[in-house]
């Protein structure tokens, strides 16, 4: 039994009957010891697999680095030298830092994760949307939404409720990119999270409020001395093990020009004003997403991103790179389900032949084998070309290209979560009980992407945005 391999090894560690005594699904329990953890009070280990069901040579033909060499054979023919380069150095990161995790009383891909974003911080791998040399972190000419979406890939490989949630800091770190103006606070936010020191969310959607987000009932009453805010926000990603929360509010929730009033500000956490509790949503077990009530939350002028009338401009400059990330972490998903099809139906046998050769299984796989390839190829070429405008403009997009590279991007998202979720269920359909059963990391899969047509705006808002595009080009004609 190879124990570089995840999978075998978390049939050890059942079968050994030391960390894998089951409380029942969906049920965490504490981990006595975790020497990468100890900065974390408890480390609650989610019991996935009750009993090894598949045999050895099927769990070793799916390991981290045969999926890797399946993804790369695919994508030989898209990736340039640099980003094959960067591409491959990610995945060598990934596969020493999974062999790392299988030592005795190391993690494994049951594990909380959050304290592993330490370690792909320190290396530049939460995020490569853009260069950080404000705080010194310079990742060369190594970054943009391309090399995004190659970062992304790899680490969502490696383990996607893990990338999803790094994804969660990104979207804290936007905001502090765009309104630091050099002040301490902020810049010290900044560090701290694109070094993966810390962790961030961001607090937009409310109870009643969700993606009507222009007009919200959180308070954000403006002082000389800065802001207080009131209110609840809920369903924000990271939330219960953030450090920093960009948080979104309005003077005023019951003035009709409510939306003009809007502010955008940086709570440090934990706060007494600040309660969070975990709003547990079982299709992504592993990842902590919160409900926080602030209370008279107080906000002083140095952490105030958008101060009140900025707040809406603020909500909708990043909307591009945010639903851009969003597309590509469907995309990714799709690859990993398609992976684990792929590799299974070849080795899995069944009436004397492997079942890819039957046409029910190879038929359907070479369907989303072509639908996931085209996305992709969509999804890489709006990279490619987002990255050639920002540097064209220096980083400054006219506002009527925006505008367009907002609707293509709503597209796109829109798109990516119908197929992320439509592939990852398809694909471990063709898995039979083994792309149901918790022996892979297909259990992570059908759960994550079961949430993306909800997250960073539903299904309804990009058919919305995408109507009213429609709408202005027929009065332009």
């Amino acid at each position: 039994m190879v124990q570089a391999n995840y999978y075998l090894q978390r049939a050890t560690l059942h079968n050994s009957g030391s960390r894998h005594a089951r409380e029942g699904y969906g049920k965490f329990q504490r981990k006595e010891t975790n020497k990468m953890s100890d900065d974390t009070e408890s480390n609650p280990l989610l019991k996935k697999m009750d009993s090894q069901i598949l045999p050895d040579e099927v769990l070793e033909a799916l390991t981290l680095k045969r999926r890797y060499a399946f993804v790369n054979a695919n994508f030989m023919a898209l990736l340039r030298d640099e980003e094959k380069s960067f591409f491959n150095k990610i995945q060598r990161f990934c596969l020493k830092y999974e062999r790392k995790t299988m030592e005795p009383n190391g993690i494994t891909h049951d594990d909380d994760f959050y304290p592993w974003i330490k370690d792909f911080g320190a290396k530049g791998y939460v995020t490569r949307g853009t260069n950080f040399d404000m705080v010194d972190v310079d990742y060369g000419s190594k970054y943009g939404l391309t090399y995004e979406f190659f970062r992304c890939l790899a680490v969502d490989l490696f383990d996607p409720s893990f990338n999803m949630a790094m994804g969660a800091t990104v979207l804290c770190i936007n905001p502090i990119l765009h309104h630091h103006e050099n002040r301490d606070a902020p810049l010290k936010a900044l560090k701290e999270l694109v070094t993966g020191q810390e962790v961030g969310c961001i607090c937009i959607t409310e109870p009643t409020k969700g993606s009507d987000a222009v007009h919200l009932d959180t308070v954000a009453k403006r002082s000389e001395d800065g802001i207080r805010l009131t209110g609840v926000k809920c369903y924000n990603t990271n939330a219960p093990r953030s450090k920093y929360a960009v948080v979104y509010g309005t003077e005023d929730p019951a003035a009709p020009d409510s939306d003009k009033m809007m502010s955008q500000s940086l709570v440090v956490l934990p706060d007494d004003s600040v309660k969070v509790e975990r709003a547990y949503i079982p299709w992504v077990p592993r990842i902590q997403i919160g409900k926080e009530t602030f209370n008279n939350t107080f906000v002083p002028n140095d952490r105030i991103l958008c101060d009140v009338g900025k707040g809406k401009y603020g909500l909708f400059e990043g909307l591009v790179p945010e639903r851009m990330g969003i597309a590509v972490l469907d995309i990714a998903e799709a690859w990993g389900a398609f992976t684990h099809a792929a590799i299974y139906t070849n080795i899995r046998e069944q009436m004397g032949k492997e079942i890819i050769k039957h046409q029910g299984v190879g038929f359907l796989l070479a369907d989303y084998y072509a639908k996931i390839s085209n996305m992709t190829l969509a999804v890489l070429s709006f990279c490619r070309e987002y990255d050639s405008l920002v540097k064209q403009f220096k980083g400054e997009i006219p506002g009527a290209l925006t505008q367009a590279l907002v609707v293509q991007a709503s597209q796109l998202k829109y798109h990516c979560a119908i197929l992320s979720e439509r592939a990852c269920y398809e694909l471990a359909n063709l898995m039979g009980g083994a792309g149901v059963g918790d022996n892979t990391l297909m259990q992570d899969l059908l759960g994550i992407s079961r949430i993306q047509e909800v997250v960073g705006g539903t299904r309804q808002i990009q058919q919305y945005i995408m109507s009213g595009a429609i709408r202005k080009l027929w009065k332009m004609s």
